[in-house]
């Protein structure tokens, strides 16, 4: 006769649950962060991207920026800013929900949604680097032909006299590490569950 239970593991409830806190302070905290490196900027340029800010240097980037004819950056200007933060704190009770209810379709769902906004994110923000290193304003003081000044996703790459660096900050690194730790359940109670109906 198969056996099957729909309760998760004592370990995974205590990792779901510590992840779901700590995705309540991804909101508070920076998620990603792109570094500016020049010469004549010897301690280089930050951009931090919280949930629903930015921060670092921003009015020093946007006054180089409007040299070679790109957007300034004003956080009113991304809905994302708007939004971010309530789905984090949505995945943040997600989390906990899962954790406290221990039910595995939960969990399996939760996966679903979380890897679905993760690629998402990544989409969307492929998207805003692309738009703002390519919609570059004609009358720009400084035109270099056929040049675009896009971001990296991730990784450096080389802008002009500038070198780009583009990784997560603090906020990203507890986003993905939840993420791994939701895999791993998520994997582990599905081979279990699994291994529980051949016996």
């Amino acid at each position: 006769m198969m056996k099957t239970t729909s309760h998760l593991s004592a370990v995974h409830r205590i990792l779901l649950i510590l992840s779901g806190l700590a995705l309540v302070a991804v909101i508070f905290l920076p998620i990603w962060r792109i570094e500016l490196d020049a010469a004549q900027y010897p301690e280089g340029l930050e951009l931090q991207i919280y949930s629903n800010k930015l921060a670092g240097q921003v009015d020093i980037i946007n006054g180089l920026n409007h040299y070679i004819g790109m957007k300034t950056l004003h956080a009113e200007d991304f809905i994302e800013f708007t939004v971010l933060p309530y789905i984090i704190l949505f995945f943040a009770l997600a989390f906990l929900l899962t954790g406290f209810v221990q039910n595995r379709k939960l969990l399996y769902g939760l996966f679903f949604c979380f890897l679905l906004f993760g690629v998402a994110a990544l989409v969307d923000f492929y998207i805003w680097e692309y738009n703002y290193g390519h919609q570059l304003d004609p009358s720009a003081p400084i035109k270099v032909p056929g040049m675009s000044y896009q971001p990296p996703l991730i990784g450096y790459k080389q802008l002009l006299n500038f070198g780009a660096y583009s990784i997560p900050d603090i906020g990203g690194w507890i986003f993905i590490l939840c993420g791994i730790i939701l895999a791993f359940c998520t994997v582990q109670e599905w081979q279990n569950n699994k291994t529980l109906k051949l016996k």
